[in-house]
């Protein structure tokens, strides 16, 4: 199995913990964590290149969706997969996320251990 990278931005400390404790239960995880998507978008301005964006929806001052949009506006990140969480996953939801530009959403409460095989499985599945 190869390295997957991933950057993984939600403004709660908790939920990020969390994911990070179920994602590097896989060892082939390399994980940034970004606790809003202002400072998502400075690690991609400073090189950081994910293989995947883990990205939550609802967040202060610049959320889900417009941190989507600030990604696809640089050069190097406009086909980064980015998977969008939430607690939010009405049908007509999901299908805005994906109309946004989301691969797909993953729904929190997420299971921490399954969380990495979750995330594989929607990486695989676009291929």
């Amino acid at each position: 199995m190869s390295t997957l990278r991933i950057l993984h931005v939600d403004d709660e400390d908790d939920i990020r913990e969390v994911a990070a404790f179920a994602l590097e239960l896989d060892p082939d995880i390399t994980l940034t964590s970004a606790a809003s998507g202002e400072a998502a978008l400075a690690a991609l301005d400073g090189g950081l290149c994910p293989d995947v964006v883990l990205l939550d929806v609802m967040m202060p001052h610049l959320d889900g969706p417009g941190t989507l949009a600030r990604i696809r506006e640089r050069q190097a990140h406009q086909i980064t997969p980015v998977i969008f969480m939430t607690a939010r996953v009405q049908s007509g939801e999901v299908d805005h996320y994906r109309a946004l530009g989301g691969l797909d959403v993953i729904t929190k409460p997420f299971d921490p251990l399954t969380l990495a095989a979750d995330v594989r499985a929607i990486l695989a599945a676009r291929r």
